[in-house]
Parts: C-alpha cells; structure tokens; sequence
C-alpha cells in the first residue's frame, strides 16, 4: 500500500479511504521476484432507472452512490430539486450495482421528452441537431458574484488532501470538493471518473442542505464545458480547477458570469472569468 502523503498542519488526522472503494492487490516488480501488495482502486457499473424506465448506465466508484444518484439527477437537470427524488432503493454488489430512482410525475415527464429528443448515440455519444442542443443546454445566466479572497486558495493543493483518502492511498481518480463562503472546506467526494466526482459533491450538498451561494467547487481534474454546466445549474457562483480549463469553458463561464479560476502549481492562481476588477477586497 501506498504511504499516506504528509498532512496540513492543523488537521490530525486524514479522512478514511471509503469502505468498498478500494481493495488489496498484489503485483511483482518487474526486475524482482518478491510479491508485494497494494490498494487499487474499484470500479463498478451503476445501470439508474427512474420510475423503472433505465437512463444510463456509468462507470463508478462504489462509494457515496445515493450522493451520486442525487447529484447526477440535478447535474443533468433531470429533477429540478431534491424534493422531486421520493425514493432511491440501491441493488447489487460487486461490478454490477443498479439505482431505482422514484421521481416526481413533473420530472418524470420531462425526462420522457428529453429522451424523445435524442435520436440515438454515436461513439462521441452525441447524435443530431438535438443532442447538440443537449450538449449545448439553453442556461440562464448567473447573478454576479465576487471573487473569494486570494487568502482562500492559498496552499490549497495541499490542505485538500485530506479529503482525498481514496487518492492518497489508491490512485487512479478525481475529487471534487466544495468551500463555502467563509472560505472552509465542508465536503470532498472522489471517484474514477471527474463527472461523476462533480455529481458526488453536488448530491451531498443537496442532501446536507449546504448553502451553494458564495462558496467555490474545487475539481482536481480537467475543467471542460461539462464541468461547468454542472456547477452553474447547482448554482455555485465560483469554479476552481486545479488543471487549465478549455477555451469553450472559459467562454461560457465568461458569458454567463460563473467565476472561473485556474490554480497552476507553481504559480499564482489565474482568474479566467470574469475581470479581475471584481475580486473581493
């Protein structure tokens, strides 16, 4: 097993890797004969059926899935608040795993017109005039929020490692983590896949009843449009990655006033939208 990285200086102890998450391997080094061990992430497929008619089915840690459930549901806008998810009855174990999900009639029926709207699937997984509007969704435009505090995101590399147990110990996935707007971490959530880390962190913040207004979503992974759309809908005014964002996402941040800001690692973080003219005192 990996040895746990070093800890931020007031935090005692680190955050546990998630039971389920990760399990023990063992491989040999190439040039030696002894056998050693390790802790390898896990991956599972997740099939979500809302009101017994089956929507997708992902790739996922199989750790937090209600959080994903709910975060994935809002994400996508297929509910439009927590209150229309009525029930989440969870199946399986191992590499197969399925989400019942009982939603709200209104919800309900718009979900069966999205799917009316997609014609079918091509290997991008976008197909027609209408899945391009899917992927390009018409989004109403944010309120204008001040930039956090230059002081919030200092040496935050390293005090969001405690929130990453899985990493810490496994490798092989993204976190996602939210701050709110007295510059504290409050949750981080992990998986194998960045979207679904997003969703994670979305869905509990939605089931703790957290405040989105003036806090930042933190992504350790690529920033792309997806991302953006997914923080823009949960309604959190500040995006902050860890990794450059692509130029479609900046121009969409910039168009609809989300505070979009890159943390490179040996330099001082880059506000991308909007002017930094708007930065806080």
């Amino acid at each position: 097993m990996n040895a746990p990285s070093r800890l931020p200086a007031g935090i005692a102890t680190a955050t546990p890797t998630p039971s389920g998450a990760s399990q023990r391997y063992h491989y040999q080094p190439i040039d030696e004969a002894e056998r050693c061990v390790v802790d390898l992430a896990e991956e599972c497929a997740l099939a979500i059926a809302y009101n017994g008619l089956n929507q997708a089915v992902m790739m996922i840690s199989p750790a937090d899935l209600e959080d994903f459930v709910v975060g994935f549901s809002l994400a996508n806008g297929f509910v439009e608040s927590p209150n229309d998810i009525y029930d989440i009855h969870l199946h399986g174990q191992g590499s197969a795993r399925r989400a019942e999900v009982e939603i709200s009639s209104r919800s309900f029926w718009q979900l069966k017109r999205q799917r009316r709207q997609l014609p079918g699937n091509s290997s991008c997984g976008l197909c027609g005039v209408e899945a391009l509007e899917q992927a390009l969704p018409q989004l109403p435009i944010m309120p204008l929020a001040a930039l956090p505090p230059a002081h919030w995101l200092h040496d935050l590399r390293e005090r969001i490692s405690a929130y990453q147990p899985l990493g810490r110990d496994c490798g092989a996935v993204h976190a996602a983590l939210f701050m709110d707007n007295q510059g504290t971490i409050r949750l981080g959530r992990e998986d194998i896949g960045r979207h679904n880390a997003l969703d994670k962190l979305i869905g509990a913040m939605a089931r703790d009843g957290l405040e989105a207004a003036g806090g930042l979503a933190i992504v350790t992974s690529r920033c792309s449009l997806e991302l953006v759309h997914k923080v823009q809908r949960a309604g959190i005014p500040t995006l902050v990655s860890l990794s450059s964002p692509t130029g479609l996402a900046t121009r969409w941040a910039q168009r609809h006033n989300l505070n979009l800001i890159h943390l490179p690692h040996r330099s001082r973080p880059r506000v991308y939208s909007p002017a930094a003219s708007a930065a806080r005192d």
